[in-house]
């Protein structure tokens, strides 16, 4: 099968030395997604008008700040700060008499809550997952999470199309657990027949052999603790921990 464009970050994915191919890609998406936030598009009038608006998750707040760009930060966080009081001056002015935060479902702070970011409350929007994404983020490139579903129907047409693709997925090291729930979810999206039982077969394969092996390397990383194995080569333990991890919560520490 002739490499097309789309097929190209998935075919890397696979041919890297990865414990999760979709995790890789997601992780390539995300980090584009903060290189472009970061950079000069912070003085861009649609980029702040987003981040005033929507603001950054608990998450990707964390990796914004360790890009050092303290200057790019602090003017977008000044600006969705002056937003968020601004907005929370008119809902004052306009329900004195109730008070901003009420249990029932009338009280304006509640979807004001699950709009902008308060302190102390729980985000349920990101710049970085907004649909405003397909605008702003990587200009050309569209929301991570919603790149990433594309990513994964990319599997299933390369596994559908190219024979090569099988060896791939066979070669790999497998998932973690999320995107193996994932794949074999959407499975029957895409396949049926021979091909589904072929395709969901050799996921169970790969992921189950994949995982015994890094609990493998994980009870030998612990056993180096034992002065009984002090002396003996940690083969291929050292980084045992952080694999496990990325298998068991598609979380990249490191």
């Amino acid at each position: 099968m002739a490499e097309k464009l789309y097929t190209i970050p998935v075919n890397e994915a696979f041919e890297a030395d990865s414990e999760c191919p979709v995790c890789t890609m997601y992780r390539s998406l995300e980090q584009d997604a903060i290189d472009f936030t970061m950079g000069p598009s912070y003085m861009e009038d649609d980029v702040r008008i987003a981040t005033n608006q929507l603001g950054f998750c608990e998450s990707h707040i964390k990796l914004l700040y360790k890009k050092q760009n303290r200057l790019g930060l602090a003017l977008m966080m000044l600006s969705h700060m002056d937003r968020t009081r601004a907005e929370m001056e008119k809902m004052k002015d306009k329900h004195a008499s109730g008070g901003l935060f009420k249990k029932n479902d009338g009280s304006p702070m509640k979807g004001f809550c699950q709009y902008s970011f308060l302190g102390g409350i729980k985000p349920t929007k990101c710049l970085t997952q907004s649909q405003e994404i397909k605008k702003l983020l990587y200009c050309k490139h569209t929301n991570v999470k919603v790149q990433t579903l594309r990513y994964i129907a990319t599997i299933f047409h390369l596994y559908r199309h190219d024979r090569d693709f099988h060896g791939k997925l066979k070669k790999s090291k497998g998932f973690c657990m999320k995107h193996y729930a994932l794949l074999f979810e959407t499975a029957t999206e895409y396949l049926s027949g021979r091909e589904f039982e072929d395709f969901c077969n050799t996921l169970n394969d790969v992921y189950y052999e994949n995982m015994q092996r890094v609990r493998d390397d994980l009870k030998w990383f612990i056993d180096k603790f034992d002065y009984r194995y002090a002396d003996e080569p940690w083969k291929n333990s050292r980084d045992a921990l952080i694999r496990t991890v990325l298998k068991m919560n598609s979380t990249d520490v490191e």
